[in-house]
């Protein structure tokens, strides 16, 4: 998603871009699918106003454990929810009426030599003056590159499938269930998305997926009760392994990284899709000021773009990292709850240290 944004904002700049994906458009992804609209005013600029599409129009958070207690917020400035085989999609034909050329392959590595890259795929070879990577959590390219995450094994696994039931359309909702949290809200077609993760050492106490949500995550008896009354529309969930919460270089051989490939924040933040929207901002604002030369050297477009990221999103990570340490213990989490339900105006502080304001 964020390749496709920066694909869409440098086309629209006037810039020959061209966009490699390994997949064909539309699929669906593993996402929470919701977007906080501190994203609209951006989109709308590049053409790309989102309530075409007729997302879920959120407004409501709403928190539970498996001590049956709950509490809820309204959200500052509210959300939508929207597929990411919708989404995606959209980007990717606003991104192809831009001009961006698209083909689909593979990346099999990127080098860089006299500040020219040279990008080598399964069919093709290419050159480029800029590289965004924007492949997501984690890639082989991230090991052909060296990352440091990329050594180290990750316990998280995550599920998501789309449901057919009864659940507010203004709601996005976090339960918390031994081992993991589960993000529930509607999408698109009034359709239910579920998107949670989970603590490797608490999916393998089961043999399957079903088994799973039957014996762990029903312990949340909020989540109990929308998983038995809806109906799953996949033949299968999708599910991801290995995903890397931690930080990761935004620059690496020169590359420019946005998105998850920049850095994930942990789902119960909720607001990853408008993060990697943003960085596309972030960066393609700055690769246009370089080609333009308003900056003047390479040196000098990689450190503003690391100290931009980090000035927009640092705060965002760590927060999501203490409350994800948090929401892991199950003693912890409830003491958390406990003081919410006391003091409930802490729960939209909270909501505004992970979101943040509209991008104009």
């Amino acid at each position: 998603m964020a390749g496709l944004t920066s694909a869409l904002h440098l086309s629209k700049a006037g810039l020959d871009v061209l966009l490699i994906e390994k997949n064909t458009y539309p699929q669906h992804k593993v996402c929470g699918e919701y977007i906080s609209n501190e994203v609209i005013p951006y989109l709308r600029s590049l053409g790309a106003d989102p309530w075409q599409l007729n997302p879920a129009q959120i407004s409501r958070f709403q928190l539970t454990n498996t001590a049956g207690k709950k509490v809820e917020a309204q959200l500052p400035l509210g959300g939508f929810g929207i597929s990411r085989f919708k989404f995606d999609d959209f980007l990717y034909n606003r991104a192809k009426d831009a001009g961006c050329q698209i083909v689909q392959d593979t990346v099999t590595d990127v080098m860089f030599t006299n500040d020219i890259f040279e990008i080598r795929t399964l069919h093709e070879s290419y050159q480029a003056k800029i590289v965004l990577g924007a492949y997501g959590k984690r890639s082989a390219i991230d090991h052909s590159l060296q990352r440091e995450f990329i050594v180290n094994k990750s316990p998280w696994l995550a599920v998501k499938a789309h449901y057919r039931g009864d659940f507010p359309s203004d709601l996005v909702a976090l339960h918390n269930f031994p081992g993991g949290y589960c993000g529930v809200s509607k999408v698109e077609n009034d359709l239910i998305n579920i998107c949670y993760l989970v603590n490797y050492e608490s999916f393998k106490l089961k043999k399957n997926i079903s088994e799973h949500q039957k014996y762990i995550l029903y312990q949340n008896p909020y989540l109990k009760k929308i998983l038995e009354n809806s109906e799953m529309l996949f033949e299968t969930p999708l599910t991801i392994s290995q995903i890397s919460f931690q930080p990761k270089e935004k620059v690496n051989s020169h590359i420019l990284m946005i998105g998850d490939t920049a850095g994930l924040i942990h789902p119960l933040c909720g607001n990853g899709m408008s993060m990697a929207i943003h960085s596309a901002k972030l960066s393609s604002e700055l690769v246009i000021n370089y080609l333009s030369e308003r900056i003047p050297s390479r040196e000098v477009l990689e450190i503003n773009y690391i100290n931009t990221w980090n000035k927009n999103f640092r705060s965002r990570m760590n927060t999501g990292r203490l409350l994800s340490r948090v929401m892991e213990r199950e003693n912890y989490a409830n003491t958390l709850m406990s003081g919410l339900v006391m003091f409930p105006g802490i729960l939209p502080s909270l909501i505004k240290r992970t979101h943040g304001k509209p991008i104009i």
